[in-house]
C-alpha cells in the first residue's frame, strides 16, 4: 500500500469514526457530556480513545475496533436500563454525594474519607461568592466534584416571601426522600416522618403508593409528591 492509499484510508476512517461518534453523542450525549458521575466520565474518556484509534491508527484493523466500540455502547445501554429500575445498582454505579457541612458544622470524618481538604472547600465556596464558613448551613460534594451549598436563612437572598413574611420560624434541613422510583426509602423514616405518617398523607390526597414516583420532605418541612401520571395535556418538550 503506497503513501497516497494510506492517506486516503486514514481520512475515510476519520470521517466515518466522526460520524459514529456524532450519532452516539446525539443519542446518549446528555448523560455522557455532563460528566455527572464516575461512570459517565470513564465512558466518555473510553469513547474518545476508541474514536481516536479508529480514525488515526491505520495499523489497527477497523472492523474489530468498531465491534469493540459497539460492545461498549451496548454495555452502557444495558447498565442504564438496569439502573433506571434498580436504585441500589444506580447508587453503586453512579455514587452518592458526600455531606461535608451539616447544621453549620464541618464533618471532618466525611472529608477525610474522600480526601477533601479545607483548601478545596474554601476554594469552591469562594467560587460561589461565599467567603465565610459561618454563612453555610449545609454543603454537599456532588459526585461530579461540584459543591452544592445551602446558606443559613439569615444569609440567603431576600425573596418576595421574606419582604412580606408568612412563616419565618420554619427550621431548614436537608431534604428527606421517602419514596424514590415508586419504592419506599425505609432508612429515611424517623419518629417525625414514619411509614404510618406517610400512608396517612397519601390517603388524605386520595393516593396509593403505586401512584407515586417520588416523595420528599423539602428543606422547609413541606411534603412534595410527584406522580407517575401527572395528567399534563401538553407537557413542554424543547428537544
Amino acid at each position: 500500500m503506497n503513501q497516497v492509499e494510506t492517506l486516503i484510508i486514514a481520512v475515510l476512517r476519520t470521517c466515518f469514526s466522526f460520524l459514529i461518534l456524532l450519532t452516539v453523542s446525539i443519542w446518549i450525549g446528555k448523560q455522557v457530556n455532563s460528566h455527572n458521575n464516575h461512570y459517565n466520565f470513564a465512558l466518555s474518556v473510553t469513547l474518545g480513545s476508541f474514536i481516536a484509534n479508529m480514525g488515526f491508527d491505520t495499523n489497527l484493523k477497523f472492523t474489530p475496533m468498531l465491534a469493540s466500540f459497539t460492545a461498549l455502547i451496548s454495555m452502557y445501554l444495558i447498565s442504564s436500563l438496569i439502573s433506571n429500575k434498580n436504585r441500589r445498582f444506580r447508587l453503586w454505579l453512579s455514587g452518592e454525594p458526600t455531606v461535608v457541612i451539616e447544621n453549620g458544622k464541618l464533618l471532618d470524618g466525611n472529608m477525610k474519607k474522600i480526601r477533601y481538604t479545607l483548601d478545596d472547600l474554601n476554594q469552591q465556596l469562594r467560587e460561589q461568592g461565599i467567603f465565610d464558613l459561618i454563612e453555610v448551613e449545609f454543603a454537599l460534594l456532588e459526585v461530579s466534584g461540584k459543591l452544592s451549598v445551602l446558606k443559613k436563612t439569615k444569609f440567603q437572598n431576600v425573596t418576595k416571601n421574606e419582604i412580606v413574611p408568612t412563616n419565618n420560624s420554619v427550621d431548614i434541613h436537608l431534604p428527606i426522600e421517602l419514596i424514590m422510583d415508586g419504592r419506599v426509602v425505609e432508612k429515611n423514616f424517623n419518629s417525625q416522618y414514619s411509614s404510618a405518617w406517610l400512608n396517612q398523607e397519601l390517603q388524605s390526597r386520595n393516593l396509593q403508593l403505586k401512584d407515586v414516583q417520588y416523595a420528599v420532605i423539602s428543606s422547609n418541612s413541606s411534603l412534595f409528591i410527584d406522580l407517575y401520571n401527572d395528567h399534563l395535556k401538553s407537557p413542554l418538550d424543547r428537544e
